[in-house]
């Protein structure tokens, strides 16, 4: 469709026209493999990084697909401008935790302009980083919404929202760069990095190679919760990498990836990190609660029904005693964080 009168115009927005838009009209621009290894190895402030990651065109066809869905919208999104272009690595300067993933939605991070934003897997994954104290807001709806990280930054392995959401094995390897370029500006604070999906479970480790980690051979498997600790004389403490089920909608509908299962992965990222664990609790939900319970307490799944009608069950108590320092409060009360 074309914009009509009243409608904002279809297309990617120009650098400096959104929230938070770390580019500006000149913002050096790649337009080929060559010119992104150029420009991400120059000697450049991390902002300045993700303004030149924002404006990159070197994949013909990633720059065609984001920009044709910028033009022609969602209907559900179709009063509202798209960004259009590359999504850039968003969070702390001085992470102790790197969340990575695929690449951005064609309606999420490509139509809000930051990763994981404005789509359902990033609804569910904010939440959790919420409920872990990696976030400040339980939801990232857009930019300029008042959301952070803390301790916290995540990337994905291609900017550019890809069609059918697969990228090429050569756009995903023209971009690397960029990837390398965020993770060595933030490598001295960096203890662990989470990578949602087989996909950047496998384009993590030559990156990781390149900065001089002894990557393990043959490459490990990728599973979910699966751990491996990366070594480096240049950071004596190393690098955690743990591998995480993505929470695409596929996943989070059918059950391979519940809010447990995600919580369980960020709460082991903190204590990778060296961070206290949040002392935040569970919205007060307690159908939520409980499957953290069943979770984490399998046996109890065996025991009568009864016990699923309150949040004094012991499984519940326990939960939040490990992992929370508190008990679940009652239903729609939160204690302040």
């Amino acid at each position: 469709m074309t914009a009509t009168e009243g409608e904002p115009a279809g297309g990617p927005v120009a650098p400096g026209d959104w929230p938070d838009d770390p580019a500006g009209p000149d913002t050096p621009v790649a337009h080929s493999a060559a010119e992104v290894t150029e420009l991400a190895a120059a000697p450049v402030s991390l902002h300045e990084l993700t303004a030149r990651q924002s404006v990159c065109r070197a994949c013909p066809r990633l720059v065609a697909w984001r920009e044709h869905v910028a033009v022609t919208r969602r209907r559900a999104f179709r009063d509202e401008p798209y960004w259009g272009r590359p999504v850039p690595g968003w969070g702390s300067e001085r992470p102790r935790l790197m969340v990575v993933g695929l690449a951005p939605a064609a309606h999420g991070g490509n139509r809000t302009g930051r990763v994981f934003t404005g789509d359902r897997s990033g609804d569910f994954l904010f939440a959790s980083l919420y409920r872990c104290g990696f976030a400040v807001q339980p939801a990232s709806v857009a930019a300029g919404d008042g959301q952070a990280l803390v301790d916290a930054r995540m990337a994905a392995v291609v900017r550019c929202a890809p069609p059918d959401n697969k990228p090429e094995p050569a756009e995903r390897d023209t971009c690397a760069p960029w990837l390398l370029a965020e993770l060595r500006r933030v490598a001295a604070d960096l203890r662990v990095i989470v990578c949602l999906g087989g996909f950047a479970w496998q384009a993590t480790w030559p990156v990781m190679a390149s900065l001089g980690f002894a990557v393990p051979r043959p490459r490990p498997a990728f599973g979910h919760g699966a751990e491996v600790r990366l070594t480096n004389p240049q950071w004596p403490d190393g690098v955690l990498v743990i591998g995480c089920y993505h929470p695409s909608q596929q996943n989070t509908f059918t059950g391979r990836v519940t809010p447990a299962m995600l919580d369980a992965i960020f709460m082991r990222a903190r204590a990778g990190a060296g961070l206290p664990v949040a002392q935040r609790l569970l919205s007060a939900n307690a159908d939520h609660v409980i499957s953290y319970a069943l979770h984490y307490f399998p046996e109890s799944a065996s025991r009568p029904a009864k016990w699923r009608l309150g949040l004094s069950c012991a499984p519940v108590r326990q939960f939040h005693r490990r992992y929370y320092g508190a008990t679940p409060v009652a239903q729609g009360k939160r204690p302040a964080s």
